[in-house]
């Protein structure tokens, strides 16, 4: 199994929150101070003085709310992003802040949650991320393709210089629209070994190193509508 690190492992993933509002910051510091397998590394309540602290405290995964003062939260991604290649970064979005997400993601965040995620969602992306993986949460992925990538009229489209096959094109949709390996093997009758290796040899292609910056280009060149 790939997909997550474990909750029981000896070293706990550190993870840094980052919002201006008292009582989010509690929640998820109860959250992962009751949670095995993880722990709290430094908080911070404004973009400012989140880039300083996570650059002292080299936290492994970096929770950042968008909208903070002190520049915000992407701010603080941008000067953590271009300091370190180490740092994991999930920005903490509503929907009404799409844009600013995009251009975290375009920085190098590893992915985005929705504010009101469910435990056991945040748990995931933070695992997920920490594995070396994006995470992108479904329903914003498809609020930022509609917004976006509006529809336009079919062309062809190589990514650059890059042409992709069909079923490429078929996989990135997916991925996109953020489904699962399993869920795009189910959805193209493919076994989620071929998934994977569809998935290799794009990140090769593109020169992308996540489901996240693959998901960005789709969007930027037209890719989420299917033809009519």
């Amino acid at each position: 199994m790939t997909d997550a690190v474990s909750d029981t492992e000896a070293l706990p993933i550190r993870v840094f929150l980052a919002d201006d509002d008292d009582r989010f910051r509690g929640a998820y510091r109860k959250l992962f101070d009751r949670t095995a397998g993880y722990r709290v590394a430094g908080e911070a309540a404004d973009g400012t003085q989140a880039a300083r602290r996570i650059l002292a405290l080299a936290p492994d995964v970096a929770l950042l709310d968008v909208q903070m003062p002190g520049g915000g939260g992407l701010a603080a991604a941008r000067c953590v992003l271009e300091a370190s290649d180490r740092i994991r970064v999930i920005m903490l979005t509503t929907f009404d802040l799409d844009e600013y997400v995009h251009e975290a993601l375009t920085l190098g965040a590893a992915g985005f949650l929705l504010k009101n995620a469910a435990p056991p969602e945040v748990l995931h992306a933070v695992r997920t991320v920490h594995a070396g993986n994006a995470m992108l949460a479904p329903e914003v992925t498809a609020r930022l393709m509609r917004r976006f990538a509006p529809p336009r009229p079919p062309r062809r489209h190589a990514f650059a210089d890059h042409t992709l096959s069909e079923r490429e094109v078929q996989v990135i949709r997916l991925v996109a629209r953020g489904y699962s390996n399993q869920r795009i093997a189910d959805e193209l009758f493919l076994s989620i070994e071929t998934v994977r290796t569809y998935l290799r040899r794009m990140f090769a292609k593109l020169d992308v190193n996540d489901r996240t910056h693959l998901a960005v280009l789709a969007y930027e060149a037209g890719l989420l509508h299917e033809p009519r």
